[in-house]
């Protein structure tokens, strides 16, 4: 009953299946748009895009409300160091938060480079189904070759086995096409499982589903020239290349997060408002010369850190050093480009 289970699905899934018949440009399209790294890349732009928000949110007012209310027998004590209150409502802004500044400079600076690696990314799928595509086009014209080679051969060992029953031709004769009709067709089965395995490459690559299948559609190219020589080709991929601007992009994100550590030692300012709505029944009339119901204050919160500096230099150093893996990524990364492009040149 489980294998008849299991061919029943198998049957579903290949009815359910879709064939995607694609030129190389529609391909490439597609995988700019769904490749599962190209998707990848563009969650991760839009949560460097929601860092910057959160980075920026000290300097935005936050209201906190709530009640601390609480019945006084007595002197009215504070609750949580605040008096008690019907109703208490507190804003609070930073103003001057230097540290915070250089974080957001920095979250600007990742987002720059989420983009740049997307872009990346989509340059990488693109590059990844140009060379499938071409991949199993040239298994297809193999496999078109092999086939028409197979036809021939079938007729001339229809023929020479003829002769050979006619005693026109040595039995061996017979044989030998008859061998060599066998090794075509081993060769269009070994053609057809390649073509099979670089069309579902393509497929993974373009993000479809496992079930569904790519065919290859035909239409004309123009030919593109690249530069004139090895040396401006080198330059026009150092200059053009998305992974060095985006190293780029994390050494300067990481320069603001330095930048942050120290000034850690920077006084901070906010200002803060803060409401009060108070109660007759926590006894301020008896303690107090005057009671007012509803009470408002207005200020400046100014912070001095004093004893920071054991704390602030291990990350400062820790970034020094994260900073300088980035440089000789970057210096790698430029010597790989150059190699790869002077090879590609030959």
């Amino acid at each position: 009953m489980s294998k008849v289970a299991a061919a029943l699905l198998v049957s579903l899934g290949v009815l359910n299946a879709e064939v995607h018949t694609l030129t190389l440009r529609q391909a490439v399209e597609l995988a700019l748009k769904q490749n599962p790294e190209v998707v990848l890349a563009r969650l991760d732009e839009q949560k460097a895009e929601r860092a910057i928000g959160i980075a920026r949110s000290p300097f935005l007012p936050s209201l906190v409300a709530g009640s601390g209310l609480a019945y006084s027998s007595g002197f009215p004590m504070s609750i949580e160091g605040a008096t008690p209150a019907v109703l208490q409502a507190r804003a609070i802004a930073d103003v001057f938060n230097r540290p915070q500044s250089y974080r957001i400079a920095a979250a600007r600076e990742h987002r720059r480079g989420a983009a740049l690696d997307t872009a990346a990314r989509q340059e990488q799928a693109a590059l990844r189904i140009a060379e499938l595509f071409l991949e199993a086009e040239k298994a297809a014209r193999m496999l078109e070759i092999a086939r028409r080679r197979a036809e021939i051969l079938t007729s001339v060992a229809r023929t020479v086995e003829a002769r050979a029953g006619e005693g026109r031709e040595l039995a061996i004769e017979s044989r030998r096409a008859g061998l060599s009709l066998a090794q075509a067709r081993h060769h269009i089965l070994l053609l057809e499982g390649r073509r099979r395995q670089a069309e579902a490459r393509l497929g993974a690559v373009l993000g479809l589903d496992p079930g569904d299948q790519v065919r290859l559609a035909e239409e004309e190219r123009t030919p593109r020239y690249g530069p004139a020589s090895a040396d401006a080709a080198v330059e026009q991929a150092l200059g053009q290349s998305r992974e060095l601007r985006g190293l780029e992009s994390k050494l300067a994100a990481k320069g603001f997060d330095i930048r942050a550590e120290r000034a850690g030692r920077l006084p901070r300012l906010e200002v803060v408002a803060q409401y009060g709505l108070l109660a007759r029944f926590n006894n301020y009339e008896e303690f107090f010369r005057k009671f007012q119901r509803h009470n408002g204050q207005l200020g400046v919160s100014f912070q001095i850190p004093l004893f920071a500096g054991a704390a602030i230099e291990p990350r400062v150093r820790l970034a020094e050093e994260e900073a300088a893996q980035l440089r000789v990524q970057i210096r790698s990364a430029r010597g790989r480009i150059a190699s790869e492009t002077r090879e590609l040149c030959q």
